[in-house]
């Protein structure tokens, strides 16, 4: 009987490692995801199906407890949002319950750096009886989704969300991803969770809402996914960079659109949706671009920082011979043609050691990568190659360069030039 029990246990995978006591059961088990990502127009006109089949696709015949989170510069920019939530889920009101008022909630980074605001969430989740089954509507730019998604994935281990974004940068790039989280001891998403969203909602009408600085700054993803991922993409936003840099509809549209699907193609065929390994292709210029951040205190949006790596990282890769110095003029010369910065005051700040303080960017990156560093250079159009190691002297010429650089096209432009950012 006992020799039948070990022989059924084998079957299972279960196998002796040293003792007629000691076993190992190796557990394995799959979990697919799977969420639709609209895109549309005027998703609240009632006659649009496309935000409520969004939050029922899964169970068509449930009439489902939704709860809008609003990011408060699309309420100010929106004044009638509630009033256009209420009268559409009231026309939908076999499939859509909704919950409460709208809950307004700071804008920007610094919504992700103060812990208050996610607490509030969550003592709102709790009064209100959200449960697993119930959704949260987050509407607005990446921080607000963020930060959003990461108090309801903490809440009840999952909330549902749907997920609005409201800017080129959210809905090209983070809106449409797995990943959320809040800033913490001085780093960028310490705190935070893998969670896939029930649905994403990108509605071009919001992005005739923002200014031209958050517009443009979206675009710096989209450069970035085209240099490592799409060669063809990087050339049609080169030729297309001025249309770009006035918000031309069609343009825009389309560059939120291929940069999404580029994402989402990356998540799903990548092989590591979740980040368990060291390497972070999709975070192309990320290093330097996060130390930016923290050092200017958000003075930087988050794809201005982005600009400043792609050209550094860009740079480099160039100066290490792994790609052609006339790729880098051409990247540089299309993130200027939008109006992307390619240069900060910030990059070339150093601590009292003479050491560039940005240089402590690729410690802090490993560890956010939990692993070796790695960080991905340009090896020509459409490629990315990992490196895992950084030569800090010549990171440090190309600095300079991108200084010098930046001084002359200031010159040139004189005072009628375009403001730094932040400025």
């Amino acid at each position: 009987m006992v020799e039948k029990i070990v022989e059924g246990l084998r079957d299972h995978g279960v196998r002796a490692t040293g003792g007629a006591s000691s076993s190992v059961h190796r557990q394995r088990f799959t979990v697919s995801f799977e969420y639709p990502v609209c895109f549309t127009s005027d998703s609240f006109s009632p006659r649009n199906l496309q935000l409520a089949d969004a939050i029922a696709w899964r169970e068509p015949a449930r009439r489902h407890r939704v709860l809008p989170v609003v990011d408060s510069g699309v309420a100010n920019a929106w004044p009638q949002l509630p009033g256009d939530l209420r009268r559409y889920v009231g026309a939908h009101d076999d499939r859509l319950a909704l919950v409460a008022e709208p809950i307004v909630v700071p804008g920007g980074e610094p919504v992700k750096n103060d812990p208050a605001v996610v607490s509030h969430l969550l003592s709102r989740f709790d009064a209100l009886g959200m449960d697993r089954h119930s959704f949260v509507l987050v509407i607005g730019g990446g921080a607000v989704l963020d930060m959003a998604g990461y108090a309801a994935a903490v809440a009840h281990r999952g909330l549902r969300v749907v997920r609005m974004p409201t800017t080129v940068l959210s809905q090209n790039d983070s809106g449409v991803g797995v990943k959320n989280g809040v800033n913490a001891f001085g780093k960028k998403n310490f705190l935070g969770t893998f969670a896939p969203p029930h649905a994403v909602v990108n509605d071009s009408r919001f992005l005739a809402t923002l200014d031209r600085r958050d517009m443009l700054a979206g675009m710096a993803e989209s450069v970035k996914v085209a240099l490592i991922r799409d060669a063809a993409f990087f050339e049609w936003i080169s030729d297309q960079a001025e249309a770009l840099s006035t918000g031309a509809p069609s343009a825009v549209e389309l560059l939120v659109r291929r940069t999404a699907e580029l994402h989402l193609a990356h998540i799903a065929g990548g092989g590591d949706p979740f980040e368990t390994g060291s390497a972070r292709p999709l975070d192309f210029g990320h290093w330097a671009a996060h130390k930016l951040e923290s050092m200017t205190a958000h003075r930087l949006r988050h794809g201005e920082a982005v600009a400043i790596g792609i050209a550094l990282d860009t740079l480099y890769s160039a100066r290490a011979g792994l790609c052609d110095a006339s790729l880098a003029e051409r990247v540089l010369g299309a993130l200027s043609r939008i109006g992307l910065p390619t240069f900060d005051p910030a990059l070339a700040a150093r601590a009292d050691s003479g050491r560039l303080v940005v240089m402590d960017g690729l410690a802090e990156f490993r560890e956010h990568l939990g692993g070796e560093l790695t960080i991905t250079l340009l090896a020509g159009p459409g490629r990315g190659v990992e490196a895992h190691a950084i030569d800090e002297t010549r990171m440090a010429a190309c600095i300079m360069e991108l200084m010098e650089l930046w001084d002359l096209r200031e010159r040139h432009l004189g005072p009628g030039g375009p403001e730094r950012p932040g400025s």
